[in-house]
């Protein structure tokens, strides 16, 4: 579905944002890309999304394809015409808005009034409060319904293949998990997923296949059963932010436990 090959972007004339990066998501995939801040995942995204113009980026080298036509070229529109949509990391919905004007906005895109009939019934039914919330303006929602909200708007253009950058920021625990829950049900409805995430306990327990980025470049891939046991990972993602190498051990056994019991092809990137 997605093939990313050497994808080589750079911001301005100075500034090298990704060197030779490389992978790959099958139709039935979900990809968790990981690495800290700076690390150049939002500008995978752009690239994918067709959004980098507008940060003044440009890609220097490499190719992404989706079903083997190439992206690097085409606007948004064009791209999302084809399945490939984005929920942009801090939500980004239109505040001023009603959240029923938000899902509007966001089935502009949807082939037929059949399609985005369809595609407002499945975000109903993944996303009751937002039917409750109909009639309020999305500024006034809480920090979660507002990532609903988002993901929300994206599904309306019934798209087939989801980017998602750092759906768990600035969201509560629980609400992180329900975010979780959420992605993998879009994903077993048929939807394959690109997840950005620094929430590597989230983001491996959600995916299928991960890669970490460092500094632009792949440091490591493989599927996510492979990654939760890698020392490096357990030590600079699932302990990050805990407080103690027993908490972060915790954290990492139950990454795995989740992955538990899944048939994962291997990583093929």
């Amino acid at each position: 579905m997605l093939s990313v090959r050497d994808l080589q972007v750079r911001y301005g004339r100075s500034v090298a944002a990704l060197h030779g990066v490389d992978l790959d998501v099958s139709p039935d995939g979900v990809l968790a890309v990981l690495g800290s801040n700076g690390a150049g995942k939002s500008t995978l995204l752009r690239t994918v999304s067709g959004t980098l113009r507008m940060h003044r980026g440009s890609v220097s080298a490499g190719e992404v394809r989706y079903d083997g036509k190439p992206l690097t070229k085409l606007d948004p529109a064009r791209i999302v015409g084809l399945g490939v949509v984005g929920v942009p990391e801090g939500r980004q919905v239109f505040a001023r808005m009603t959240v029923e004007e938000n899902l509007r906005a966001g089935g502009i895109g949807a082939r037929s009034p059949e399609q985005r009939a369809a595609a407002r019934k499945r975000v109903d039914e993944l996303f009751p409060v937002l039917s409750e919330r109909a009639k309020q303006r999305a500024g006034l929602l809480s920090g979660g319904e507002q990532q609903m909200l988002a993901i929300g708007r994206a599904l309306m253009s019934g798209p087939r293949l989801l980017l998602l950058d750092e759906p768990s920021l600035g969201l509560a625990p629980k609400i992180v998990e329900r975010i979780g829950d959420i992605i993998r049900e879009i994903h077993e409805q048929g939807t394959a997923v690109v997840l950005v995430e620094q929430n590597a306990v989230m983001a491996l327990r959600v995916a299928d296949h991960a890669i970490v980025l460092e500094v632009g470049r792949v440091a490591l891939a493989g599927t996510t059963a492979e990654l939760a046991a890698s020392e490096e990972v357990q030590r600079l993602y699932l302990g990050g932010h805990a407080e103690s190498q027993a908490t972060a051990e915790a954290e990492a056994a139950d990454a795995r436990k989740h992955l538990a019991g899944r048939s994962l092809s291997r990583w093929a990137g």
